[in-house]
């Protein structure tokens, strides 16, 4: 999800399945020992005394779970007393936690409480506390979203059609269709429906709030300072409390500084991403005093690397793998299974939608045309010339299908820019290629499949969570000024980073609950 971040407006390409990515939390699942009185180790042990370090295991009752023989060690369960003897013996090199690895949930499933069951909750809508703070006032608040339009019939934006109207610029398309996918995804952070067993929620899912929609962005996805300034005075005239811009660009321009600021002394608060460019450069609209600037986090709450930081940035966002609504079936989810073990791979935009079986090959770096992938899957390691090459040699080869695996530790999305493949791709990690390389000649299926879903990342997807906040909690202040809503909102904030205000998170992370609290508590005007 790291690639296609240069500029607000661009969307990141790699998706993955929706269903795949419910996972447990990071917090959660089982203690890491069954009894307090074992430990779960790994034993290496010195070369060449494999049986004899079974010897001792056995005489010790330890419980074998992986003899990695390959590399002279042994995982292992036994009792502390039986540890403590183990560790002096002559035949053990060295001795280890057996560490618990989490999978790293962007997504939960919906328990119930307060979502209906069925659902994924993207991992952003906990951490801006929207489950804690009803969205059952947020009829009285209007959101101006400034972007590419809106998949209007999506199953999970549907629902708010009642409460939805909208304009588009000259030569963009009907302000209810998408065809860049950026505005879908905003709105569906913003609204999407609480809906028993379809999709995801947004902060605000419950129906209520009122959308308006200025549809700047056409296919080609970038406009003028002068659109912009227009369409926020659409925003205004339609009677809009937040205007929502997960777009900018590094030049100041005067007349939309002057459009906001009298926006402003309306009483409209508008928000903007700063930009993902990962450097201290300015963005505008962001940039102006009159404009709050949002930056990202991931669900860690660590700073985005893309996330441009400077003295402007005022709150931060969930912006890193951020689930949500993309134009129906306009996303891609990916699945690879080999030899009967299913992986989790990336998706590779630009491959075609399709399902192969085929006997799995390596195809090494892919760099050179054989004669060798005649109807097999080629496995494919990253690096050296760019995956559209590898994908088309492996064609070339006569391969029917490709996994590119990763040279680094970790996973990535790829893409193959303006290259038409005709064979289904997909990536994977480091590990799981290793993985795959000792399962060759076993029967492996690619399925890239359509979904109406997809992972994001940018302060374009940190900026929707700030702007659905900040209406959530004006809805129950709507005397408030928004002046004084985005006052509130950064004294509420969780602070990240050094102590107080700094470049990288400004006041910290966005809390509806907290804000709401501190109104509550000392009203509007402190």
């Amino acid at each position: 999800m790291m690639q296609s971040k240069t500029g607000m407006s661009t969307i990141a390409v790699a998706v993955k399945l929706l269903v795949a990515a419910v996972a447990m939390s990071a917090m959660g699942g089982a203690s890491a020992q069954a009894d307090s009185d074992t430990t779960r180790v790994i034993v290496s042990f010195k070369h060449g005394h494999h049986a004899d370090m079974h010897k001792e295991i056995g005489a010790r009752h330890g419980h074998v779970h992986h003899d990695l023989t390959e590399i002279d060690a042994v995982a292992i369960t036994l009792t502390n007393k039986e540890l403590k003897e183990l560790r002096k013996s002559q035949h053990v090199e060295s001795i280890e936690e057996d560490a618990i690895r989490y999978p790293f949930a962007t997504t939960s499933p919906s328990t119930g409480t307060p979502y209906a069951l069925g659902q994924l909750v993207p991992y952003g809508i906990k951490m801006v506390q929207a489950d804690q703070l009803s969205d059952v006032n947020a009829g009285n608040r209007k959101i101006c979203i400034i972007d590419s339009g809106v998949d209007r019939a999506h199953e999970d934006i549907v629902g708010n059609s009642a409460n939805m109207t909208g304009d588009s610029d000259s030569g963009t398309g009907n302000w209810y269709t998408d065809e860049n996918h950026h505005g879908t995804h905003v709105s569906g952070t913003i609204a999407a429906v609480n809906n028993a067993g379809l999709g995801v929620v947004g902060v605000n899912p419950n129906k209520k709030i009122k959308i308006h929609y200025i549809k700047v962005f056409g296919k080609d996805g970038w406009a003028y300072s002068s659109t912009l300034s227009a369409a926020a005075n659409k925003c205004g005239a339609a009677g809009a409390n937040v205007i929502s811009m997960s777009l900018g660009g590094p030049t100041y321009n005067a007349t939309e500084n002057k459009t906001f600021a009298a926006l402003q002394t309306k009483g409209v608060l508008s928000i903007a991403a700063s930009g993902n460019d990962a450097n201290t450069t300015i963005s505008y609209p962001a940039g102006y005093a009159s404009v709050m600037s949002v930056g990202a986090i991931d669900e860690n709450k660590a700073w985005a690397t893309f996330s441009q930081y400077n003295s402007k940035v005022e709150i931060v966002g969930p912006g890193v793998a951020v689930l949500s609504s993309v134009p129906t079936n306009s996303g891609t989810a990916s699945a690879l299974t080999v030899g009967g073990t299913v992986y989790a791979p990336g998706a590779m935009d630009g491959s075609p939608v399709k399902t192969v079986t085929a006997p799995l090959a390596d195809f090494g770096m892919g760099d050179v045309v054989t004669t060798t992938m005649t109807g097999k899957t080629c496995l494919i390691s990253r690096g050296t010339i760019d995956f559209a090459t590898k994908v088309t040699n492996c064609k070339s080869s006569g391969g029917v299908a490709a996994v590119i695996y990763n040279n680094v530790a970790g996973g990535f999305g790829g893409t193959m820019g303006t290259t038409v493949a005709t064979i289904p791709s997909v990536t994977a990690t480091d590990v799981e290629g290793a993985s795959m390389k000792t399962k060759l000649g076993q029967s492996a299926t690619i399925a890239v499949t359509p979904t109406s879903y997809a992972y994001f990342d940018g302060t374009s997807m940190a900026t929707p969570h700030v702007s659905a906040v900040a209406a959530l909690v004006w809805s129950y202040f709507p005397t408030c000024t928004g002046t004084q809503i985005r006052t509130s909102l950064g004294k509420s904030a969780l602070d990240l980073g050094p102590v107080g205000r700094d470049v990288k998170f400004g006041f910290g992370l966005v809390q509806a609950k907290a804000a709401y609290d501190r109104i509550r508590t000392m009203g509007c005007g402190v």
